[in-house]
């Protein structure tokens, strides 16, 4: 048993324990980041964070948004055309991509390419005793490095998820028209009169939690690097695999309060 132990952890410790040290980082991270609110922001570095994450970000959101709307556009329209439904394609699409595809997939782009960032680069800095100096000249670490990119994602998902769900009904339009033989406006109409408030109110509030979840979970991981560049390796891994399980565990959860609401 502690043979599997030390696969888990260098200090030997059981899984159950690691899991425990774990989050009682991140809630002592999310404890300081509460008391960074009543401090002054920084703003320049929450602008060249939101850059970052956004502006470098639309190619590969943009991309993954519009082959997703097709990809679901043609599978569900060769499927009800079995039973007569195909000009409802468009409808089960916009709800499949506003509520669930567009949210998820985007927060697994983005934790991919800008948590793995934000952990290689706050790792780094951690290694090179960079964070160890801002500390000694009496800065405050997470409300330098931490808090900014913590508000830029919650500014920049929600955003990137509003361009994601628009670019993935304009691919299914495209199919909709050229392989369904679905007319531009049947289309637009029956997305327009079918889609309701509570659905671009699901998907919007889901990428909310999305993006905290990302932000702390990336920095924390950076700030715990230790053994130099094979350690900030270990944990740009470690935050991609961590991310992306907690969006998708998480999405459950999220599905099932906003159904209640």
């Amino acid at each position: 048993m502690r043979e599997i132990a030390h696969r888990w952890n260098f200090r030997g410790l059981y899984p159950v324990e690691v899991a425990s040290e774990y989050l009682g980082g991140l809630g002592f991270l999310f404890y300081e980041l509460l008391r960074c609110l009543r401090k002054r922001w920084e703003g320049r570095q929450i602008l060249a964070q939101m850059e970052n994450i956004g502006v470098r970000s639309l190619s590969v959101v943009t991309l993954t948004a519009v082959f997703t709307g097709m990809v679901l556009a043609l599978q569900m329209g060769n499927y009800l055309t079995r039973f007569g439904a195909r000009p409802y394609a468009g409808r089960i699409l916009a709800v499949s991509m506003i509520r669930e595809m567009g949210p998820v997939l985007t927060a697994v782009m983005i934790g991919g390419r800008v948590g793995a960032g934000i952990t290689a680069e706050i790792g780094t800095m951690k290694v090179t005793e960079q964070i160890d100096a801002l500390r000694s000249l009496g800065v405050n670490p997470i409300q330098k490095l931490v808090f900014p990119r913590l508000v830029a994602l919650m500014v920049m998902l929600p955003l990137l998820t509003i361009l994601a769900d628009f670019v993935g009904l304009m691919g299914g339009l495209f199919i909709s028209v050229v392989e369904l033989d679905i007319s531009v406006g049947f289309y637009l109409n029956s997305i327009i009169q079918f889609i309701r408030f509570q659905d671009l109110f699901s998907g919007l509030g889901k990428s909310f939690f999305f993006a905290f979840f990302i932000a702390i979970i990336a920095c924390y991981n950076g700030l715990q690097v230790t053994g130099g560049a094979d350690g900030v390796g270990r944990a740009t891994t470690q935050t991609v695999v961590t991310a992306s399980i907690t969006i998708l565990i998480s999405d459950f959860f999220l599905t099932k309060l906003f159904l209640q609401m």
